[in-house]
C-alpha cells in the first residue's frame, strides 16, 4: 500500500511540474539573445550543408506545375540559383550570428515546407510590384 502512495505521489509532482512549466513558457514570449545567436548558427549550418536539396524541390516544384521536361531543365536551373541563395545566405547567417536579426531565407530550412518556393527576406522584394 505504501509504495502505492509514493508512486501515486510522484506521479501527481510531476503532472504538477509539467503543467507549471508549460505556464511559463506561454508567460514569457521574449526570446533570449542566446536562443537567436544559437538559432542563426544552426540555421546558417543547416543550410550551408543542405543547400543541394534545393535542386529535387525545384524539379518537383515545377513538375508539377507543367510537364516533366521543363520540370526536370527548369527546375534543375531554378534549383541551382535557389542552392547558390541558400548556401550564401547559409553562410551569411553563420558569419552575422552575433548580430540578432530576422531570416532572410523563407522557409528558413529547406525541409520545413517542401512544396513552398524558396523566397528571400524583404530586403529582395520588389517595391513595385
Amino acid at each position: 500500500m505504501k509504495r502505492k502512495q509514493q508512486i501515486l505521489a510522484v506521479l501527481a509532482v510531476t503532472l504538477n511540474l509539467l503543467a507549471t512549466n508549460t505556464a511559463w513558457a506561454e508567460e514569457d514570449s521574449t526570446v533570449s539573445y542566446g536562443e537567436i545567436f544559437g538559432h542563426k548558427i544552426l540555421s546558417g549550418l543547416a543550410n550551408m550543408t543542405t543547400g543541394m536539396a534545393e535542386i529535387p524541390k525545384n524539379i518537383i516544384i515545377i513538375n508539377n506545375q507543367s510537364n516533366f521536361a521543363y520540370g526536370f531543365v527548369g527546375g534543375t536551373l531554378k534549383g541551382m540559383l535557389h542552392m547558390g541563395g541558400r548556401m550564401g545566405v547559409g553562410m551569411l547567417d553563420l558569419f552575422t550570428a552575433p548580430i540578432p536579426s530576422e531570416p532572410i531565407v523563407d522557409p528558413i530550412y529547406v525541409w520545413d515546407d517542401f512544396y513552398k518556393e524558396t523566397t528571400y527576406g524583404p530586403a529582395f522584394v520588389d517595391p513595385n510590384p
